[in-house]
Protein backbone atom coordinates (compact mmCIF):
# COMPACT_ATOMS: atom_id res chain seq x y z
CA UNK A 1 0.00 0.00 0.00
CA UNK A 2 2.89 2.34 0.75
CA UNK A 3 4.26 1.85 -2.76
CA UNK A 4 0.89 2.66 -4.31
CA UNK A 5 0.64 5.81 -2.18
CA UNK A 6 4.11 6.94 -3.29
CA UNK A 7 3.30 6.22 -6.92
CA UNK A 8 0.08 8.23 -6.81
CA UNK A 9 1.78 11.07 -4.91
CA UNK A 10 4.56 11.16 -7.50
CA UNK A 11 2.10 11.26 -10.39
CA UNK A 12 0.10 14.09 -8.78
CA UNK A 13 3.32 16.05 -8.11
CA UNK A 14 4.50 15.52 -11.70
CA UNK A 15 1.15 16.69 -13.08
CA UNK A 16 1.20 19.75 -10.80
CA UNK A 17 4.74 20.59 -11.95
CA UNK A 18 3.67 20.28 -15.59
CA UNK A 19 0.64 22.54 -15.15
CA UNK A 20 2.27 25.11 -12.83
CA UNK A 21 3.65 27.39 -15.60
CA UNK A 22 0.23 27.66 -17.27
CA UNK A 23 -1.81 28.30 -14.13
CA UNK A 24 -2.46 31.96 -15.12
CA UNK A 25 -3.76 30.81 -18.52
CA UNK A 26 -6.06 28.25 -16.95
CA UNK A 27 -7.34 30.68 -14.32
CA UNK A 28 -7.96 33.37 -16.95
CA UNK A 29 -9.95 31.04 -19.20
CA UNK A 30 -11.99 29.66 -16.27
CA UNK A 31 -12.72 33.20 -15.04
CA UNK A 32 -13.92 34.28 -18.50
CA UNK A 33 -16.15 31.20 -18.76
CA UNK A 34 -17.55 31.78 -15.25
CA UNK A 35 -18.36 35.45 -15.90
CA UNK A 36 -19.98 34.55 -19.21
CA UNK A 37 -22.05 31.87 -17.47
CA UNK A 38 -23.29 34.30 -14.82
CA UNK A 39 -24.19 36.97 -17.36
CA UNK A 40 -25.82 34.31 -19.56
CA UNK A 41 -28.07 33.26 -16.69
CA UNK A 42 -28.94 36.92 -16.03
CA UNK A 43 -29.64 37.54 -19.74
CA UNK A 44 -31.88 34.48 -19.86
CA UNK A 45 -33.81 35.79 -16.86
CA UNK A 46 -34.19 39.26 -18.40
CA UNK A 47 -35.36 37.84 -21.74
CA UNK A 48 -37.95 35.65 -20.01
CA UNK A 49 -39.24 38.58 -17.95
CA UNK A 50 -39.49 40.87 -20.98
CA UNK A 51 -41.47 38.29 -22.96
CA UNK A 52 -43.73 37.45 -20.01
CA UNK A 53 -42.54 33.87 -19.73
CA UNK A 54 -41.77 32.07 -16.52
CA UNK A 55 -38.04 31.66 -15.93
CA UNK A 56 -36.24 28.78 -14.27
CA UNK A 57 -32.65 27.72 -13.99
CA UNK A 58 -31.80 24.79 -16.25
CA UNK A 59 -29.18 22.45 -14.84
CA UNK A 60 -28.33 21.07 -18.29
CA UNK A 61 -26.94 24.47 -19.23
CA UNK A 62 -24.80 24.49 -16.10
CA UNK A 63 -23.52 21.01 -16.90
CA UNK A 64 -22.74 22.13 -20.45
CA UNK A 65 -20.68 24.98 -19.02
CA UNK A 66 -18.83 22.61 -16.69
CA UNK A 67 -18.11 20.28 -19.60
CA UNK A 68 -16.93 23.21 -21.73
CA UNK A 69 -14.62 24.32 -18.91
CA UNK A 70 -13.11 20.84 -18.66
CA UNK A 71 -12.48 20.73 -22.41
CA UNK A 72 -10.91 24.20 -22.37
CA UNK A 73 -8.57 23.29 -19.49
CA UNK A 74 -7.57 20.05 -21.22
CA UNK A 75 -7.04 21.98 -24.47
CA UNK A 76 -4.77 24.48 -22.71
CA UNK A 77 -2.77 21.67 -21.12
CA UNK A 78 -2.49 19.77 -24.41
CA UNK A 79 -1.35 22.86 -26.31
CA UNK A 80 1.17 23.58 -23.51
CA UNK A 81 2.57 20.06 -23.84
CA UNK A 82 2.90 20.59 -27.59
CA UNK A 83 4.65 23.93 -26.98
CA UNK A 84 7.03 22.79 -24.30
CA UNK A 85 7.72 19.13 -25.08
CA UNK A 86 7.03 18.38 -28.73
CA UNK A 87 7.46 21.57 -30.77
CA UNK A 88 9.71 23.41 -28.34
CA UNK A 89 12.06 24.55 -31.10
CA UNK A 90 9.28 26.39 -32.99
CA UNK A 91 8.19 28.82 -30.22
CA UNK A 92 4.55 28.84 -31.37
CA UNK A 93 2.94 29.80 -28.05
CA UNK A 94 -0.02 27.55 -28.84
CA UNK A 95 -1.26 27.58 -25.23
CA UNK A 96 -1.44 31.37 -25.21
CA UNK A 97 -3.11 31.45 -28.63
CA UNK A 98 -5.67 28.85 -27.59
CA UNK A 99 -6.39 30.66 -24.32
CA UNK A 100 -6.65 33.99 -26.12
CA UNK A 101 -9.13 32.55 -28.59
CA UNK A 102 -11.25 31.07 -25.80
CA UNK A 103 -11.18 34.33 -23.83
CA UNK A 104 -12.06 36.30 -26.98
CA UNK A 105 -15.10 34.14 -27.66
CA UNK A 106 -16.20 34.40 -24.01
CA UNK A 107 -15.75 38.20 -24.13
CA UNK A 108 -17.93 38.34 -27.22
CA UNK A 109 -20.60 36.28 -25.47
CA UNK A 110 -20.31 38.48 -22.37
CA UNK A 111 -20.90 41.59 -24.49
CA UNK A 112 -23.95 39.99 -26.11
CA UNK A 113 -25.31 39.11 -22.67
CA UNK A 114 -24.61 42.63 -21.41
CA UNK A 115 -26.42 44.11 -24.40
CA UNK A 116 -29.41 41.86 -23.69
CA UNK A 117 -29.48 42.72 -19.99
CA UNK A 118 -29.05 46.47 -20.36
CA UNK A 119 -30.55 47.09 -23.83
CA UNK A 120 -27.35 49.02 -24.51
CA UNK A 121 -26.63 49.76 -28.18
CA UNK A 122 -23.00 50.43 -27.22
CA UNK A 123 -22.54 46.89 -25.89
CA UNK A 124 -24.28 45.43 -28.96
CA UNK A 125 -21.93 47.45 -31.18
CA UNK A 126 -18.87 46.32 -29.18
CA UNK A 127 -20.09 42.72 -29.44
CA UNK A 128 -20.27 43.00 -33.23
CA UNK A 129 -16.74 44.48 -33.34
CA UNK A 130 -15.33 41.68 -31.18
CA UNK A 131 -17.10 39.08 -33.30
CA UNK A 132 -15.73 40.62 -36.49
CA UNK A 133 -12.17 40.72 -35.07
CA UNK A 134 -12.35 37.10 -33.89
CA UNK A 135 -13.66 36.03 -37.30
CA UNK A 136 -10.84 37.93 -39.05
CA UNK A 137 -8.18 36.37 -36.84
CA UNK A 138 -9.57 32.87 -37.32
CA UNK A 139 -9.74 33.29 -41.10
CA UNK A 140 -6.25 34.79 -41.16
CA UNK A 141 -7.09 38.10 -42.80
Amino acid sequence: MEILYRLISGLVAALAALVCPITPLILSAVAFIFVDFLTGVAASYVEARRSGRQWWFESRRAWRTILKTVFVVVGIVMSWVLDSCVLEFMHLNLARLFTGFVCGVELWSFLENGATISNSPLLAWLGRIVKRRVDEEVQGE
